[in-house]
């Protein structure tokens, strides 16, 4: 990488790094609250796994009570809300996380409802994606929460300018094209959502000052779709084959970073940029809610 590029960092783990200091002095000075956080994982799948593992390691580095709740693949939906409701009335138990995806025979939605969106710190309960919609107090998306606050710490001047959002999922495109069209610092854009049916889609990232690429597709955007000095943030985590390697692949993100870095005024890296901020802003959503910050 050159020197220029990296001069363009945007460092996530720096920024969660911080983040994590922030809250560990905050409850240095509230040592009569403990935030506590239930991780509930259905079923085997190896990634969720290695997610939770690590949500379980940062609750631990805090010293927040946490609950990992490993339940069988094969555990019916009503068996799982039930686990649900117990969490919802525990005065220990201040966030509730349920690793997506679940099996095919539970319904999703039905799952996320069951979650008292006061302890809702993933931020998708309806409640939530509504009141961040209108602009109210909530629980935000944990990685769309974080893009937020890279925007912020970098200095990126986001009002007035052109945003576009690749990718329109609950979990990301739309969250974060709702964080950036509210009147407050870090935000106040002009947004535009573009993903797999926009036709076109260079005309629109072309003109973008900000791009926030979440559609899932390996170095999909390509330096020939952007403007010179445009702030990229990349939030794809993608395996690709690569011989060279010891695993046999590596992970990319979905924008070329070597030849967008070139063009760009500040880019996140994959692995290192968005990833390391979900989980800070899970333990500050965890500690908002023990604060009673949110919802009181």
């Amino acid at each position: 990488m050159a020197k220029q590029a990296i001069n363009k960092i945007i460092d996530g783990k720096l920024i969660a790094s911080q983040i994590t200091d922030e809250i560990k002095k905050e409850l240095s000075l509230h040592n009569n609250i403990k935030p506590g956080l239930a991780l509930i994982l259905v079923g085997n799948n190896p990634a969720s796994e290695i997610y939770v593992k690590m949500k379980e390691k940062k609750c631990a580095e805090l010293g927040y009570h946490s609950i990992v709740n490993r339940l069988s693949e094969k555990i019916t939906e009503a068996e799982l809300l039930a686990h649900i409701r117990s969490y919802n009335n525990s005065s220990k138990i201040h966030g509730i996380l349920i690793q997506l995806p679940l099996p095919k025979h539970i319904n999703e939605m039905n799952v996320l409802e069951a979650v008292d969106y006061r302890k809702d710190v993933d931020g998708f309960h309806p409640i939530n994606a509504g009141r961040l919609m209108i602009g109210e107090k909530c629980f935000t998306p944990c990685t769309p929460a974080g893009i937020h606050e890279l925007l912020k710490r970098y200095n990126v001047i986001t009002s007035g300018k052109n945003a576009v959002v690749i990718g329109r999922s609950n979990i990301v495109g739309k969250p974060i094209a709702n964080i950036l069209l509210q009147k407050s610092k870090g935000a106040n854009c002009t947004v535009t959502v573009a993903h797999s049916a926009t036709a076109g889609i260079s005309e629109f990232t072309k003109k973008a000052d900000i791009i926030i690429a979440a559609i899932g597709k390996p170095e999909f955007l390509k330096a020939n779709m952007i403007k010179k000095g445009v702030v990229i943030i990349d939030v794809g985590i993608n395996r690709v084959d690569d011989p060279d390697s010891k695993k046999g692949y590596k992970v990319v993100g979905d924008v070329d970073f070597n030849e967008c870095s070139k063009k760009a005024s500040l880019i996140t890296p994959v692995p290192g940029g968005v990833g390391p901020m979900t989980i800070a802003m899970l333990m500050k959503n965890t500690l908002d809610s023990a604060m009673k910050r949110i919802y009181s």
